[in-house]
């Protein structure tokens, strides 16, 4: 299978308009700096499965770092970095086993533990933070991992169904 890899970026950038245009008013106040649904880390997730690691670490570095600079503006390069890098590493694992849909929800909160993991220890390193990780962890990284969770699963038939070409199998022809 292969990605429609311009399909895909004009989806992300869909992506990151609703992400900080319409996510705000539907996260209820309180819960606000606790569940951050990081629509186009799933969207790379997705580019990692069908289309590659390498396509996985562009698309995650590049969008990564424009969420940093529309965002969240404590550091430019802590987003940016950690989808560069888990997109390559889920794409790497995708290339070694069958991309099942439970294989790829695993990926989806082993890698959004992974990221909000590197985000928080980048703040820690620059002292943007002082908080423990057990706090942040139970605060903000289990509930954003289990929303993405719960994302990634919405998303994944119209992804496959519309972002997603079938591969020709070497004796058939295309008709197209």
């Amino acid at each position: 299978m292969k990605m429609r890899i311009n399909w895909v970026i004009l989806c992300a950038i869909v992506l990151l308009i609703i992400e900080n245009s319409v996510v705000p008013w539907l996260v209820p106040p309180g819960w606000s700096e606790r569940l951050l649904p990081h629509l186009l880390f799933i969207m790379t997730l997705f580019v990692a499965g069908f289309g590659g690691r390498h396509t996985a670490f562009l698309f995650g570095l590049g969008f990564g770092l424009l969420q940093d600079l529309l965002s969240y503006g404590h550091l430019i390069g802590p987003y940016g970095f950690g989808m560069g890098l888990i997109g390559y590493l889920a794409g790497l694992a995708a290339e070694r086993k069958s991309f099942t849909i439970g294989f790829f929800l695993w990926i989806v909160v082993v890698s959004g533990v992974l990221l909000d993991s590197i985000v928080y220890f980048v703040y820690k390193l620059f002292r943007i933070t002082d908080l423990d990780y057990a706090f942040v962890f139970f605060w903000q990284v289990a509930p954003t991992a289990l929303l993405q969770l719960l994302i990634a699963l919405l998303m994944y038939i119209p992804v496959r169904r519309y972002l997603v070409k079938p591969s020709i199998s070497s004796g058939e022809e295309s008709l197209e």
